[in-house]
């Protein structure tokens, strides 16, 4: 809360440099490592190795640049992520978003439902849980990670210990999949074309920056579909709030009826718009290639930003319980979300 209040407080450019500076430095060196052809053949992207550098300085040297650096640091993780999905469009056409259809849109409504109401029923039955804790884990496991705990917080009146618990869980487990993704795709390309594979990592994984870091390290063309599968993912975030609003007023209709904000995804939009434009081939090449290095460096950043932000001091903070919840909600994504990825896929082929 502290960090957030700091953060609203600063409106200069010169309270954003420190941070921003710290970001591009991994940056740089990511993208510098990343070109090594021994480094690129392990399969460490320079996304992947700009997280990495950031949580090795997060969690060593940080704690003593976290004054002058926190307003940059937290800007490159959030407006940096948003600004770099939109820009992601520039290096795709309506053509490749169409490939990914029907069958990935419905891949991603079974599988939000499923993994939300999961969460609800072992948050209940299995680990007793409180249900705004659940809820919590639940939307940010089911759609877009910590994004979708922070818009779920105020519809249900959480409070912010909870929020902190349930961002930990997911943050823990996200990153894991970062690096678990990559691993696992040599074991199920028998499965997976390297475009279905995106698909699900894009409806399984919990956070954007994490699913553009994991398809970069398989391929180009699981890296597209991932961040298309992932975006629809995200622009469901707001029917979710508006049931989720329902469900709320229904199971306490003696509230004050007041209404809860409805968190838009608009940077998603903004993304397929982008998308939509660049498949009328209006710029030229060269403008689309300084753009697409651009959300490159973007991302990066981003990735660096996120990696600082993770402590590994988090899962004390987080406890058992929830931990085990998301636990188990991790391993529902990856077994029981490739089972409807397989399924639907050769439904629908």
């Amino acid at each position: 809360m502290t960090t957030q209040i700091l953060h609203k407080r600063r409106h200069t450019l010169v309270h954003y440099l420190p941070g921003l500076a710290l970001t591009a430095l991994i940056t740089g060196l990511a993208l510098w490592a990343g070109a090594i052809p021994a480094v690129s053949a392990t399969g460490f992207s320079a996304l992947t190795l700009a997280i990495l550098g950031g949580m090795v300085i997060g969690n060593t040297i940080y704690p003593r640049l976290w004054h002058p650096c926190d307003a940059g640091v937290l800007f490159a993780k959030q407006h940096l992520l948003r600004l770099g999905i939109i820009l992601y469009g520039f290096r795709l056409t309506f053509a490749q978003i169409a490939d990914v259809g029907a069958s990935g849109l419905l891949i991603d409504i079974l599988t939000l439902s499923s993994t939300f109401f999961l969460a609800c029923w072992l948050g209940k039955n299995v680990f007793r849980l409180d249900r705004e804790t659940s809820w919590l884990i639940g939307a940010g496991s089911s759609i877009c990670g910590a994004a979708a705990i922070l818009a779920t917080e105020p519809v249900i009146k959480a409070q912010a210990s909870k929020v902190t618990v349930a961002v930990a869980t997911v943050v823990i487990f996200g990153t894991l999949a970062i690096f678990l993704y990559p691993i696992m795709w040599p074991w199920l390309n028998a499965f997976f074309s390297p475009e279905t594979y995106g698909v699900y990592m894009g409806s399984t994984m919990h956070e954007v920056a994490q699913v553009v870091a994991a398809g970069h390290a398989v391929s180009p063309e699981a890296e597209n579909a991932a961040v298309i599968a992932k975006m629809l993912r995200v622009m469901m975030l707001a029917p979710f709030l508006l049931f989720l609003a329902a469900r709320v007023k229904q199971l306490a209709p003696a509230g004050d009826g007041k209404r809860s904000a409805i968190t838009i995804p608009w940077f998603a939009i903004l993304f397929i718009l982008v998308a939509v434009f660049n498949s009328f081939h209006l710029l030229p090449q060269k403008a689309v290639d300084a753009l697409v290095l651009l959300d490159t460096v973007l991302l990066a950043m981003a990735m660096a930003a996120l990696g600082i932000t993770t402590h590994l001091s988090a899962l004390k903070k987080a406890g058992v319980r929830p931990l085990l919840m998301a636990l188990t909600l991790f391993f529902w994504l990856i077994a029981g979300g490739g089972a409807i990825n397989v399924v639907v896929h050769r439904l629908m082929a």
